[in-house]
């Protein structure tokens, strides 16, 4: 009976992964939608202002947190200043390129989350997830194709919201430990919606109704899928939820064909595919019992650009 109720948590929790992914997914469609008419700088600044407040509450129900005064403040403010990099990149990738193309390339992240915490965290990396993260990069270049097709500024970027995502996951594992997940989700949060407010007097144009609604739904699915993630990892270890990030090229797909007319190149799916398979062999070597010290790809639990990590609550180990 136990094993039981224990494997229908995890089932749930793997239910939760794929709904807060898709919510993620249907998040960057209506980014690329919004991307057509208004510039990444004020489509950012009122997501995240239509978002704050369910983060916050989202966030102040953990009754662990007692302050939000930060013990790590060099740390906390690179955090916010590699999301404001990412999101700022992530953003206009989606907009110009693919959903699927942009997927692709941010899936690298897992992989140069490796190749960082090697230096920085003193990770040790052995020959099988090399093997592993060498494949990812060469899924990568099938994916660009350099010399055979242009690589334009939306590709850049893309790479770019990768680095960028990949640094801010391997500071949020320098300092996780220390501090309290309301510093590292809600400090970047507002230094980045302060930045886009000075950027916006050039940037803006009025939006009716209908689009600031969609701006809206951006910073509410933001909230919804973080709030089922959180979810997920109440009920399913990190090696169960972490895979279902890639879901969201499944969505990424219909997506893209229905509202945009994008039909995804047979390279680009290659590509994907290839970093994909990579990447889902990292976060299984990671589970491994030896084989990491930091485990800094399941450490991270979710390598979205444009969101904080987990908040650290308990895993619920009570019936559901």
């Amino acid at each position: 009976m136990p094993e039981k109720t224990s494997n229908n948590s995890v089932g749930r929790g793997a239910g939760f992964a794929l709904l807060a992914f898709g919510a993620f997914a249907t998040h960057d469609a209506i980014v690329k939608t919004l991307g057509e008419s208004y510039s990444v700088f004020q489509i950012i600044f009122f997501s995240i202002l239509f978002g704050f407040v369910p983060v916050v509450l989202m966030v102040m129900a953990d009754k662990s947190e007692a302050n939000l005064r930060p013990h790590n403040p060099l740390m906390v403010a690179g955090r916010a200043a590699t999301m404001l990099v990412s999101m700022i990149c992530a953003f206009y990738a989606f907009t110009v390129l693919p959903l699927a193309e942009t997927y692709a390339l941010l899936f690298a992240t897992p992989l140069l989350i490796t190749i960082l915490s090697v230096p920085l965290l003193g990770e040790e990396v052995r020959l099988r997830r090399w093997i592993a993260v060498i494949i990812g990069l060469i899924g990568v270049a099938i994916v660009l194709r350099p010399g055979v097709t242009p690589i334009s500024l939306g590709h850049i970027a893309a790479l770019a919201a990768a680095i960028s995502s990949a640094l801010s996951s391997i500071i949020v594992r320098r300092i996780g430990s220390s501090e309290r997940s309301a510093v590292l989700i809600l400090y970047p949060m507002l230094a980045n919606m302060l930045i886009m407010a000075m950027i916006l007097p050039w940037t803006y144009r009025p939006m009716p109704v209908t689009d600031l609604g969609l701006t809206a739904s951006i910073g509410i699915l933001m909230a919804v899928a973080q709030f089922l993630v959180i979810a997920a990892y109440r009920r399913a270890p990190a090696a169960v939820v972490a895979p279902f990030q890639y879901s969201q090229i499944v969505w990424a797909i219909p997506f893209g064909i229905i509202l945009f007319g994008d039909t995804p190149d047979i390279w680009v799916g290659v590509g994907a595919l290839t970093i994909v398979a990579s990447g889902l062999f990292v976060v299984w070597r990671e589970t491994r019992h030896g084989v990491s010290e930091t485990s800094p790809v399941l450490s991270r639990q979710n390598y979205r650009p444009d969101t904080g990590p987990v908040p650290r609550f308990r895993r619920n180990t009570k019936r559901h």
